[in-house]
């Protein structure tokens, strides 16, 4: 690309040339120095002005039109032109008002989504089958008296507050083949071997009307020792439905609890057990029982009815919203997390770590606690956990579970017209079947389960909606006018930061467009004008005769 270089050359000496050519050189002289007067002139004024508009600045004006031209209404009748009158200053204070209102109701509906509310939504939803739970049921006395022999009493005398010297008062079985083995006594197999079993407490079992028994319940120990679980669904067994609702569509069993072979209360441990009668639990197939302490009695002389309604999908928040905690069962004892599972798993490490065994209704491989161990260490260690230790066993509520509300209702069992009749039947005495036979019968209320959900009352979008209608309401404003407040700030800024960077740019910018003024004592130096017409058009000339030019063209391009 071609580059053209424009300049402008002055030339000056001491004294004027004689003759023609210095007239006419003194006139361009003059000319040249009055044009470079008026350009500076010129050029004065306008910094000047420059560095009065910096002074004064021309914000106010910028302000003016920018509230012109907002959308922020109220602001074009606050900043106009000519300053504040009366009319103004009412817009501005019915402005500041609203303003005021508006940011009023923000923190409000900032402080109501920070205190993180929510709704529990219940639903009932019909179905034609349920799944039955699992029903879980132990005899609150744990060993028979009939199975209890002498090396046994003595073996379990720390548990049943017995002293070695006292008489029981009472007669004992003969020692068993296990007194002999010369095997150490195992508290597992002791409550296995003397505990009520299934086969004589189940007198009658009912299913949907249809006959079960013994064969339909599984073993599962608790504190209470040798307990029956009806539909666990474990050992390949398949989980019972339930097609109607009502009594009859159920589980409806007749229970002896041979209350002539409970033990006698020689003392009071925590093994001691004051009741006659059974523990139930109903719950899931996915979590263990723990009936001693989410179990209901049942009596003997009635017939307990259990109306249940299944709680299905029961979701719970988070924090903060809520308390539930979406955890995974890191346990090697169970696969599912529940409760009552992640209590037994931390009772269970709490009693290996302290007491080096385990209770028989515990799960792993440790060794099982001896009853000198229940007394001394396994019963304390789970009652200072229960009620001191609250950080090591902190089970979280889980934020899906399934559980079952209950009704329960009794009538007296056996009537006076039956007794003789219950009597005969099972070969007992009519106070026999009074205070041992009871009935149990447990059925689906309707046929429908209950969903319950926790939601969130406030999310986010239901705040920036709120704010946005109280933006417009009170200041008719919108994220767009926020937009460009953010815009009129940014180029305030920019403006103020910017000035004296602008000016000085400028400034170097005007003496970059100067000409180059070349005085007549080194034009001579290099070339006199008189010589000028001595030498051919052409020839070209150093190239210093003029600062920073290369030597291209000829001295006839500048004039003298």
């Amino acid at each position: 690309m071609p580059i053209q270089i424009f300049c402008s050359v002055s030339f000056s000496s001491g004294k004027e040339a004689p003759g023609p050519l210095g007239d006419v050189w003194g006139r361009h002289q003059r000319q040249q120095r009055d044009n470079s007067e008026s350009e500076e002139e010129e050029e004065e004024k306008e910094k000047e002005a420059a560095r009065k508009e910096a002074r004064e600045g021309d914000l106010p004006m910028d302000l003016v039109a920018f509230a012109n031209s907002c959308t922020l209404h109220g602001a074009s009748h606050v900043f106009v032109e000519g300053g504040l009158g009366p009319r103004q200053a009412l817009w501005a204070v019915a402005f500041v008002l609203a303003l005021g209102t508006f940011l009023c109701q923000v923190g409000d509906r900032v402080a109501y989504y920070l205190s993180y509310p929510h709704v529990t939504l219940l639903d009932e939803v019909a179905t034609t089958e349920l799944a039955f739970p699992a029903v879980t049921l132990c005899n609150t006395n744990a060993v028979r008296l009939s199975q209890l022999s002498y090396p046994d009493l003595l073996y379990l005398a720390p548990m049943l507050g017995l002293d070695e010297s006292d008489d029981p008062g009472v007669p004992l079985a003969p020692p068993g083949p296990e007194a002999f083995s010369g095997e150490p006594f195992n508290l597992h197999r002791f409550y296995n071997r003397s505990c009520h079993r299934l086969e004589d407490m189940l007198l009658y079992c009912s299913y949907r009307g249809g006959p079960c028994g013994p064969h339909n319940f599984s073993v599962v120990f608790t504190r209470y020792g040798k307990c029956y679980t009806f539909n666990s669904g474990r050992d390949g067994r398949p989980r019972l439905k339930t097609m109607k609702g009502g009594t009859g569509n159920g589980l409806e069993i007749m229970l002896d609890i041979q209350q002539d072979e409970y033990l006698p209360v020689w003392g009071e441990t925590d093994e001691t057990s004051f009741e006659a009668g059974i523990k139930v639990q109903i719950h899931s197939q996915d979590e263990p029982p723990f009936i001693d302490q989410l179990g209901f009695g049942v009596a003997p002389g009635f017939q307990t009815f259990v109306a249940c309604q299944e709680q299905r999908q029961l979701i719970y928040l988070p924090p903060p919203w809520g308390t539930c905690k979406a955890v995974t069962m890191d346990s090697d004892f169970f696969d599912s997390y529940s409760i009552t599972a992640c209590r037994i798993d931390c009772e269970t490490r709490y009693l290996v770590e302290n007491c080096n065994c385990r209770m028989v209704h515990m799960p792993g491989d440790a060794p099982y606690c001896t009853p000198e161990q229940y007394k001394e260490c396994a019963d304390p260690a789970l009652d200072f956990l229960v009620e001191k230790d609250q950080e090591y066993c902190v089970c979280e509520m889980p934020c899906n579970l399934t559980r079952y509300g209950k009704e329960l209702s009794m009538v007296k069992i056996p009537s006076k017209a039956s007794a003789k009749y219950l009597a005969k039947k099972f070969n007992k005495s009519e106070q026999y079947i009074g205070e041992n036979i009871l009935v149990l019968d447990i059925f689906f209320e309707v046929l429908n389960y209950e969903t319950i959900e926790q939601k969130k009352a406030y999310e986010i979008a239901g705040l920036l909606g709120d704010i946005g209608g109280q933006m417009g309401l009170f200041i008719g404003a919108s994220i767009l006018t926020v937009l460009e407040l953010f815009d009129y700030a940014y180029e305030v800024i920019k403006h103020k930061l910017c000035r004296r960077g602008k000016c000085q740019k400028e400034a170097k910018r005007s003496s970059a467009d100067k000409g180059v003024a070349l005085s007549l004592d080194d034009v001579k130096r290099h070339n006199p004008c008189e010589s000028l017409r001595g030498h051919p058009a052409g020839m070209t000339y150093a190239a210093n005769i003029l600062p920073h030019h290369p030597a291209r063209g000829t001295f006839e391009d500048f004039t003298c």
